[in-house]
């Protein structure tokens, strides 16, 4: 079975969003995907309930999901791991025990716009608006990680 984890910060915006888009568009028989946060601000919480609105709004339950923390461990357990900013990015490889622990480690926006570094912008202060726009950012990126598994 395929592992993939999907990192931000606190794990209840971008992160539950990305876990749950993904999971609508892959087998799951197959594929598990979980997400994380770099940081144990909201350890056990539901995601953010703008997450969780703009994700019923494209027939995406991510109720089930409660945040939890990366950790060294996740190396182990998962074969992908996308960050969704440059920080966090750097937050989970400064974990990393060896190279094939960092090979693992991805920009998610670089998978619909190679090359490019580009962050998901974290949406919690930023309104409503802001969680379309990186439900967006992450249903484009996430459709091309479907299509590469």
């Amino acid at each position: 079975m395929t592992k993939v984890l999907m990192v931000c910060l606190g794990n209840i915006c971008r992160s539950p969003l990305a876990e749950g888009i993904l999971q609508s568009k892959i087998n799951t028989d197959t594929i598990f995907v979980d997400s994380a946060g770099t940081a144990a601000y909201h350890v056990g919480n539901l995601p953010d309930e703008r997450s969780i609105a703009v994700a019923q709004k494209y027939g995406i339950d991510i109720t089930n999901q409660r945040a939890r923390k990366f950790t060294s461990k996740d190396f182990d357990e998962f074969d992908f791991i996308y960050a969704m900013d440059e920080s966090n990015y750097q937050n989970i490889v400064s974990l990393a025990r060896n190279s094939e622990d960092e090979k693992k480690v991805h920009l998610i926006l670089n998978e619909s716009q190679p090359n490019q570094n580009l962050s998901v912008p974290d949406p919690y202060y930023g309104g409503k608006d802001g969680f379309e726009n990186v439900y967006q950012m992450l249903d484009e990126a996430c459709t091309v990680i479907a299509s590469k598994l």
